[in-house]
């Protein structure tokens, strides 16, 4: 089976090259493809120095865009399961073995790693918990489904699901919007409990009033995201 690690980055210099030798340590069969999002560093030199396969955008595009540039190399390249890690150094490749083994076992065709599904949750600042916690509620709400973790960047995927988000990726917020976009093409969300880290280098873009004005732009766009499936019924399978 041909494995991809895609990881979207922007100017991680600083944890890059810790993150592809990790990776590549977790699992040498896997190819690690590194999607630099126009970064003004060596985020691009540091992952090439490391073994990765490097796309470098030619202008910045966000989250959403590199991580659609990764599934789409993927959907071309014949890959038949990817793993989706963050560039920042906060996702643990050893963690991967257990939502791996959900796809392959043909109970997922997305598994993602939840900070919150566990006894001992991931402890973030108390307004991104809070906002957390209310799109989780919203997503579950919609989608009929108990979900934790609606932000998480830590996931595996098989097939069917490289196709929906390369033909197909929400742009603005996309692991939110993504779950919803599943839950319309009847693919299977599993998620399952996983530890991570602090930061490896750089700093979140969204912190303090961000949190704020980032919440509020999610759930305007998981409710016109809602009231446009109401108006367009959901094609047989």
């Amino acid at each position: 089976m041909k494995k991809l690690a895609i990881v979207p980055a922007y100017n991680e210099e600083g944890a890059i090259g810790a993150v592809v030798d990790e990776i590549k340590a977790f699992d040498p069969t896997f190819d690690v493809l590194v999607v630099d999002d126009a970064s003004h560093d060596q985020t691009a030199a540091t992952a090439r120095a490391h073994g990765a396969r490097v796309v470098t955008l030619p202008f910045n595009l966000g989250i959403g865009g590199a991580v659609q540039t990764g599934f789409r190399y993927a959907a071309e390249h014949g890959y038949m399961l990817v793993a989706r890690i963050d560039g920042d150094g906060q996702h643990d490749p050893a963690e991967l073995q257990p939502l791996i083994a959900a796809v392959r076992a043909g109970t997922a065709d997305i598994c993602v790693g939840s900070r919150f599904a566990g006894s001992d949750g991931y402890r973030s600042s108390p307004s991104r918990r809070i906002g957390i916690r209310i799109l989780a509620r919203t997503v579950s709400a919609l989608t009929k489904q108990h979900v934790t973790d609606t932000t998480s960047g830590f996931q595996v995927l098989d097939r069917k699901a490289i196709e929906l988000f390369a033909a197909d990726y929400p742009h603005d917020y996309p692991e939110v919007e993504a779950a919803l976009m599943l839950h319309k093409s009847r693919l299977r969300l599993v998620e399952l409990p996983v530890r991570m880290r602090e930061r490896a280098a750089g700093r979140s873009s969204i912190r303090g009033v961000r949190t704020v004005y980032y919440m509020a732009k999610v759930m305007l766009a998981i409710l016109i995201g809602a009231l446009r499936r109401r108006t367009t019924p959901l094609e047989d399978a």
